[in-house]
């Protein structure tokens, strides 16, 4: 019995990129398809012969498959699938005239559907695409990338999974929109630059998973990943690195929780600071008095900063500050963080 087979290939992939098999199938037997396209082109590249039916014809196809014993369909068209079911119902209603046979070609490789959300977002910052969108800069978009962040976290402790899909979705959108800013700016980076970084980044800092290292449990892993951080980046003070544009709250945990790696007496913590009750009474102090808790505790713990960088100073007088300038702008002359 002949057969018609419908071959399905990734529209996600280079054309071209095909497997064995459907490539032994294509180079011999009559191929066709609905639309020239790149798959078609590639096939006829190296010679293959592909017959182009703006009107897909069940009864060719199948004069084909009993000329030849089999006859191919190129899937991937619009249209495709009201033709597949129509030229089912055709060899339901000649039974033993051919079967119809399903070939993927070749398969959305992990991660695919990545490439169409950049492909996507290319489109909308094109010259004829979305004028809001095109009218962005890294700047003005800066705080929907935190109200998006914070609204996965949300979902994250709320432990609702389905909108923490959709959550990571918005943060992924943020990523791809300021890349593709950046690419029509000409500011020398794309969202390939980006993926690229991070790629390398997590092959470095995991020998234990590319490099063969030895490692005895997680406390090694993160040993392990601090150690080459440092080394990529080395720093003057243990508060490098810091964002101080961070909530406050975060900012505090973050600079206590450096000092317990530090290797000096840091200074004591303002006496005039409390924990649970206390703080929750002091909030509800400063709401009545019509002050701002959050700009309050950021005074204070921007001012433990820089007497953390005092002290530093004064147990290492050889050393000069300088070299990294990750908090420049947050600087005076002095080396003192303004509050911002």
């Amino acid at each position: 019995m002949s057969r018609v087979v419908l071959l399905v290939t990734s529209p996600r992939l280079p054309a071209g990129l095909l497997t064995a098999e459907a490539w032994d199938l294509v180079r011999a037997f009559p191929v066709r398809a609905a639309v020239e396209g790149g798959q078609v082109a590639a096939l006829r590249h190296v010679g293959v012969s592909v017959t182009v039916d703006a009107r897909p014809d069940a009864e060719a196809l199948l004069r084909d498959a009993d000329e030849h014993g089999t006859a191919v369909w190129l899937a991937g068209a619009d249209g495709d699938e009201d033709f597949a079911r129509s030229l089912g119902m055709r060899i339901a209603r000649e039974p033993g005239r051919a079967e119809l046979e399903l070939m993927y070609g070749s398969w959305d490789p992990p991660g695919a559907r990545l490439l169409d959300a950049v492909a996507v977002m290319a489109r909308l910052v094109a010259p004829d695409g979305d004028p809001w969108k095109r009218s962005q800069t890294h700047r003005s978009l800066a705080k929907y990338l935190l109200e998006e962040a914070y609204e996965a976290y949300d979902a994250i402790l709320a432990d609702d999974h389905g909108a923490l899909r959709e959550e990571l979705g918005d943060v992924l959108l943020q990523i791809v929109l300021h890349s593709a800013l950046s690419e029509s700016a000409g500011a020398g980076w794309t969202v390939d630059d980006v993926a690229g970084g991070l790629v390398e980044k997590l092959v470095r800092r995991n020998p234990h998973v590319f490099a063969g290292a030895e490692v005895d449990g997680l406390d090694d892993i993160v040993a392990n990943w601090e150690r080459i951080k440092k080394e990529e980046k080395p720093r003057d003070s243990v508060l490098d690195g810091i964002s101080p544009h961070q909530p406050t709250l975060s900012l505090a945990a973050k600079v206590l929780g450096r000092l317990d790696k530090a290797d000096f007496e840091p200074p004591p913590l303002p006496t005039d600071t409390d924990l649970g009750g206390s703080l929750l009474r002091q909030v509800a102090d400063a709401v009545r008095s019509g002050l701002d808790p959050e700009a309050a505790l950021r005074v204070t713990v921007l001012d433990h900063m820089n007497r953390i960088r005092a002290a530093e100073r004064a147990a290492q007088p050889q050393h000069e500050p300088g070299g990294d300038d990750e908090d420049a702008d947050d600087l005076d002359g002095g080396g003192t963080l303004q509050v911002q």
